[in-house]
């Protein structure tokens, strides 16, 4: 099995800066796509960043330009950078990590955090 541990997340000003990182435990032997989603209040949960095995990285539009999506492939650890942040980017912030491998096997299944929450005063 895997599992998603999430840290960071918290209250800030806006223009400030925080960071979430998160940790995909298991007898894991490869991951492809690791990623942050969130899910503001009243909203669809919508992808913000995403990072790729290889280093391929994708960002909503929202948030190019501010948020730089990382990776320690050999940690299984992505962190989201979160710079320059917005009242808008007030939301619940989730981890997830799909085309796992683990007992030999590739699982296609999405595996998901327990959610951080991230608010931002204005």
């Amino acid at each position: 099995q895997v599992q998603l541990e999430e840290s960071g997340g918290g209250l800030v000003q806006a223009g400030r800066s925080l960071r979430l990182s998160c940790t995909a435990t298991g007898d894991i032997e490869s991951l492809n796509v690791m990623a942050y989603y969130r899910q503001p209040p009243g909203k669809q949960r919508e992808l913000v960043a995403a990072h790729t095995r290889v280093g391929t990285t994708n960002y909503a539009d929202s948030v190019k330009g501010r948020f730089t999506i990382s990776r320690d492939s050999a940690k299984n650890t992505v962190y989201l950078q979160m710079n320059s942040l917005k009242p808008e980017d007030t939301a619940v912030y989730y981890c997830s990590a799909n085309g796992v491998t683990y007992g030999g096997t590739f699982h296609n299944d999405i595996y998901w955090g327990q959610g951080t929450q991230v608010t931002v005063s204005s």
